[in-house]
């Protein structure tokens, strides 16, 4: 009987000493990304076909992004996220540079989307999708014809308007409608527009980042202060719903793959981004997220009806009014602060 035991025992042992070197050779890859912002059977895909698990974490802002990686609390190996913080980032030696080697699908990025103040020589980031700010609104209640960013401070609309939880992108209306850029750092303009978002506050229904799109399909609002992408899907489940881009200009933004500097994984996360700009994966994230897209094949492959959509392919008129948010740098303070006080109201 101790026989049996004693090799039943050492089977144990060995099955569990199994399990964990089995445990131990799959790594683990930590993907950080806006939330609704990926189809996430891509991940599952790549998951399968690399033998890995891939760790999914989300932010609802760059600043919350900044945060988290600053913390320390999580050694991510891929980012996404917008231009100016990826130009914070990289000016702070927390992004490394790229093996394109290993990223031969880069061949598909278009032209335009490269050569950018945030990474002008093209060696730490790999751009996702693009689009603007501007409104999304229901043509059935909302005149829209002043194409202008003052349609958010109608007082006919009050409490029927959605503004972003987000300092740039709020800031960014206000500023634009003052003609002031979106890269200020005059304290003065700074003040005239926190005073104008002041005024419009009693106007607002709520200052949201996810789920405006869902609020305008259902009509319990007139319109919202959205990304692009969000107006598109949007568009597509309530045809009462139009965009408009004012013409005092916007933000032309774009979000990029980045490999933080806490990466152990880098050749990994760089076969990750390779898979993400294959033309198949791009036309899947361009059905789950609604954004336009950086890939000189996969546009070709587009269907009419989303061609058509001004959201998603935005004219070159209102491309040449538009300005990239920059990196403030220290000067960042002085948005957040003015955010803090706007808040506070």
């Amino acid at each position: 009987m101790k026989k049996w035991f004693l090799i039943a025992a050492v089977l144990i042992m060995v099955l569990i000493a199994a399990t964990g070197c089995s445990s131990e050779e799959k790594q683990t890859l930590n993907v950080l990304n806006y939330d609704i912002y990926i189809d996430k059977s891509l991940l599952k895909e790549f998951e399968e076909a690399n033998n890995i698990t891939i760790k999914y974490d989300t932010y609802s802002t760059p600043e919350e992004m900044y945060i988290k990686v600053k913390s320390g609390a999580s050694k991510y190996d891929l980012i996404i996220s917008s231009e100016y913080m990826i130009e914070r980032m990289i000016n702070e030696n927390l992004v490394n540079k790229l093996n394109f080697d290993n990223i031969p699908n880069y061949k598909y990025i278009g032209e335009d989307f490269k050569n950018h103040v945030y990474d002008p020589t093209n060696e730490y980031s790999v751009p996702y999708f693009w689009g603007t700010l501007g409104i999304l609104y229901n043509k059935t209640t909302v005149d829209a014809s002043s194409v202008s960013w003052a349609m958010l401070w109608d007082e006919t609309h009050a409490q029927r308007i959605i503004m972003m939880d987000s300092q740039r992108d709020s800031f960014a209306a206000a500023l634009k409608l003052l003609g002031y850029s979106l890269n200020t750092v005059d304290e003065n303009e700074l003040d005239e527009a926190k005073a104008l978002l002041i005024e419009q506050r009693p106007l607002v229904m709520a200052y949201i980042t996810d789920g405006s799109p869902d609020i305008m399909i259902n009509e319990e609002a007139d319109m919202a202060l959205v990304w692009s992408g969000e107006a598109v899907s949007a568009m597509t489940e309530n045809e009462n719903l139009d965009f408009v881009i004012p013409k005092e200009g916007s933000n032309i933004w774009i979000d990029a793959m980045i490999i933080p500097s806490t990466t152990e994984k880098q050749e990994l996360a760089e076969k990750l981004i390779d898979f993400l700009c294959s033309t198949d994966a791009t036309l899947r994230n361009i059905d789950e997220v609604w954004y336009s897209t950086v890939h000189t094949e996969a546009i070709k492959q587009v269907d009419e009806e989303l061609l058509s959509n001004p959201a998603f392919n935005i004219p070159q008129d209102d491309i040449d009014k538009m300005e990239m948010l920059r990196d403030p740098k220290e000067f960042i303070e002085l948005y957040s602060e003015r955010w803090t006080e706007l808040m506070a109201e």
